[in-house]
Order: structure tokens, then sequence, then C-alpha cells
């Protein structure tokens, strides 16, 4: 997978979000190979500050020309900010998936959930067997 960007210090679900922990706060969006294989980004739904979410569930979709996808949550917990930016400028998921674009920023409950992700490393494996 040459030109995939894979930054080595966040994580990832093997449905392509990627995963940034802070303490408790986990900052979620989708990798760089994932907005690729979209396209452009022409509108994101993401939930408000207060919702509950759940691991592995839908938490929002993002629509490109192509298709409409489900976000996944990679852990139960509760929306404590959403990039309000995505709404006027979907395309920042596109130019900048891995700063400006990213979506929701969650309270994880059970912080134990976020050892299933995978590494950077185990990532890059995942993206070799496609």
């Amino acid at each position: 997978m040459s030109g995939i960007n894979i930054p080595e210090q966040l994580f990832y679900t093997e449905s392509h979000e990627w995963v940034q922990i802070d303490g408790e706060i986990v900052t979620i969006g989708i990798t760089d190979y994932a907005q690729s294989e979209l396209g452009d980004v022409v509108f994101v739904e993401v939930p408000d500050v207060g919702e509950a979410v759940k691991r592995e569930e839908s938490f929002g979709t993002i629509e490109a020309v192509k298709t409409v996808e489900d976000l996944l949550s990679p852990a139960t917990g509760e929306v404590v900010e959403a990039n309000e930016s995505l709404g006027d400028h979907p395309e920042l998921m596109n130019k900048d998936p891995y700063g400006a674009g990213w979506i929701i920023r969650i309270r994880a409950e059970d912080p134990g959930e976020l050892d299933e992700l995978l590494n950077a490393s185990e990532y890059r494996d995942l993206l070799g067997e496609k």
C-alpha cells in the first residue's frame, strides 16, 4: 500500500477508523486508506454532543460520490465533541484525515475496549491482505 499515510502514534480499527487516545478521551476519524477508497467526501452525519455510542456500532455515516458508509465506534462512551467544520467542509476528511478531518471525540467508558485496536504495523498488515 504505497502512498498511504499510516501515522505510528495512532491506533486503527478493521473498519478503517483511526483512534487517538488521550487518557479517557478518544478522538476518531477515518484513515487515509478509507478516504482514498471512498473518493470525494460530500457529507458526514455525526452524533450530537452528549449522545452515547457503542463499540462496533454505527455512530454516523459518511457519504462520498461513490457510496455511503457507516462509521463504527472503536469504544463505548459519550460524545464530548463533534467536528463542526465537517458540516460545511466535508472535504477536510480527504485533505487532512488525521488532522482537520477528525470526526468526534468520546469519553470512553471502558478503556480496556481500546486494547483490541490495531497498531500501525498491524494495520499495515491488514491493508496488505486487501
